[in-house]
């Protein structure tokens, strides 16, 4: 699944052209084509299409994981969750086996959005509120300092990556960057969130937001058939590298199970808790 990084690089194409197309602010909907409607969570496929054509993309932004594209009316909302992807292309191409959903826009142009999976969704609404408003802070954000995190690390009883995963508490961390972030701040995943002192905190909100950041300069992480041009992936310190020595300390990753997911991490670098404890939210 796409996280923040992937996500803010799909929308800085959108928005300044790239991926080899151009943008798409100042276009217009000439026509809609809803190839597969259980893309759509919102509205209705036929209000969809009456609603849609005639305005205008004014700015192309991310919220979490969703990218968040403001029309002069409404606003269009993707979550592209497993396979999705946003392109831009030529009218005059072929349409694509697994494209859900396309806009024709004026100067010839289509945004399509292609999904092999079919669990992205799209939404169409007035107030984009109704779709992001149970999210977290953003981690990029200046009013997400470390005394923050440290305030809402101290709010719940959960291990950390656990909480990290859960976009109620910080919005657009996935397992990778999750992974890497607790690495570089040599925490274990296994942590229950309210033990962690003032300096654990800091360290911590440090490493999320230079993992972030390194995600973004190399246009995020191209790790399976669907996102490519990133090259994140090229310097991942642990996450999918189950075996491999420590690039710190030189001592195997090792893989666990964290919440149904893949969890890489360095005994030595992040020793573990020395009584796990279960997940108990309070």
């Amino acid at each position: 699944m796409p996280e923040l990084p992937e996500v803010e690089t799909i929308c800085n194409a959108l928005r300044n052209g790239g991926r080899g197309g151009e943008s798409v602010i100042g276009r217009r909907v000439e026509d809609s084509h809803l190839l597969w409607e259980g893309s759509l969570a919102e509205p209705t496929a036929l209000e969809f299409r009456e609603r849609i054509l005639g305005q205008i993309v004014q700015d192309v932004g991310r919220r979490g994981k969703y990218i968040i594209m403001q029309f002069s009316d409404d606003t269009l909302l993707f979550h592209l969750r497993m396979s999705g992807d946003l392109v831009i292309e030529k009218q005059t191409e072929p349409v694509a086996a697994h494209h859900r959903m396309m806009l024709d826009l004026d100067g010839g142009i289509r945004l399509a959005f292609n999904d092999t999976r079919k669990f992205g969704r799209i939404w169409l609404v007035a107030d984009p509120q109704a779709v992001v408003g149970n999210l977290g802070p953003e981690p990029l954000n200046g009013d997400f300092t470390p005394q923050e995190l440290h305030r809402r690390l101290q709010a719940h009883r959960r291990q950390l990556k656990t909480l990290l995963l859960d976009q109620r508490f910080i919005a657009g961390l996935g397992n990778i960057y999750t992974d890497e972030a607790l690495h570089r701040a040599r925490l274990h995943p296994l942590l229950i969130s309210n033990t962690l002192d003032n300096s654990q905190s800091e360290r911590l909100w440090s490493s999320i937001r230079q993992v972030l950041e390194e995600g973004i300069r190399r246009q995020g992480a191209s790790i399976d058939w669907i996102y490519r041009g990133g090259d994140f992936q090229n310097y991942f310190t642990v996450y999918q590298r189950t075996g491999d020595p420590c690039p710190t300390c030189g001592a195997p990753i090792q893989r666990i199970l964290v919440a149904q997911r893949g969890t890489h991490f360095c005994v030595n670098c992040q020793p573990p808790p020395s009584s796990p404890e279960v997940d108990k939210d309070g």
